[in-house]
């Protein structure tokens, strides 16, 4: 029997933002924001989410995540459109109980071949993937070559963050190895990186936002070198930001496609105001 390939993304990716030539279905995290819910991007986007939360500093907002029995219905939606393969492609599993319940839904779907990748990754670390799969599914390519090569990708995704504050990892859980960092919390602009598990640790702690972003982009330089890379910029609320970076990097690599993408709400309520993602993916 010949293969048909549904996938499927979590919000996270961002992949709402993107324009995508394949049917993906989504699964979307609640954002709680000052005690209303919202579906991520259906209900709350980006500009929007950011002018909130820099408007009410001190709203109360979090994060859930999309319930077991809900991804199951996604499942069973593509099952009933004739697919025989699911790829599911999800947010960290560091950062995220996500994987954990795409995991568990298999479980409630019979007759699907469900295969769910941890992306270790977030934003257009984990929309790539789902990008790469949709053109080797165009180009006839079958469900286990996909695998292979999403994971193949995923250990050469790379990404800096450059928060603001660590006021909303740090309620939210989200960073780890955070001792140590905490006395100094006012008083830097710290460097976070996204390690090869999918965890979010400190690299550097840097005094200034000038200080900071001019060592990213030495960092970013120093990496890149001799490599054949994608680059992508994450912004929450200064757009204007990734713009000035990103003519910093093209000034020195001209020829480099460079994504610009806005982090979700779902994420952003996580990083916060002021953060700016930059990653790279060798290819």
């Amino acid at each position: 029997m010949s293969e048909k390939i549904g996938l499927v993304v979590c919000g996270n990716s961002g992949v709402d933002y993107m324009k995508l030539d394949y049917p993906v279905k989504m699964i979307r995290s609640t954002l709680n924001l000052g005690g209303k819910e919202y579906e991520d991007y259906v209900d709350i986007q980006a500009k929007e989410f950011y002018d909130v939360i820099v408007n009410n500093p001190d709203i109360d907002v979090s994060t859930s995540q999309t319930s077991t029995g809900k991804i199951a219905s996604v499942y069973e939606e593509l099952k009933e459109e004739g697919y025989t393969d699911v790829i599911v492609v999800v947010i960290s599993a560091k950062l995220s109980g996500t994987y954990q319940g795409a995991i568990l839904a298999k479980d409630l779907v019979h007759g699907l071949n469900v295969y769910v990748i941890d992306s270790r990754s977030v934003s257009y670390g984990e929309a790539y993937l789902i990008i790469e799969a949709i053109k080797m599914i165009k180009s006839g390519h079958k469900t286990r070559e996909i695998i292979d090569r999403l994971e193949k990708i995923r250990d050469n995704i790379y990404i800096y963050v450059l928060v603001d504050t660590l006021k909303y990892l740090v309620k939210n859980g989200r960073l780890s190895s955070t001792s140590g960092f905490l006395g100094t919390l006012l008083k830097i602009k710290p460097l976070l990186h996204i390690q090869k598990d999918g965890s979010l640790v400190p690299f550097e702690k840097i005094r200034t936002t000038s200080k900071a972003q001019a060592r990213l982009l030495e960092i970013i330089q120093h990496d890149i070198e001799g490599k054949n890379v994608l680059m992508f910029i994450v912004y929450t609320n200064n757009e204007d930001k990734a713009e000035e970076i990103k003519a910093q990097i093209s000034a020195l690599r001209p020829e480099m496609q460079i994504e610009l993408v806005p982090l979700t709400p779902v994420v952003g309520a996580h990083a916060g105001p002021g953060t700016i993602g930059v990653g790279y993916i060798v290819i």
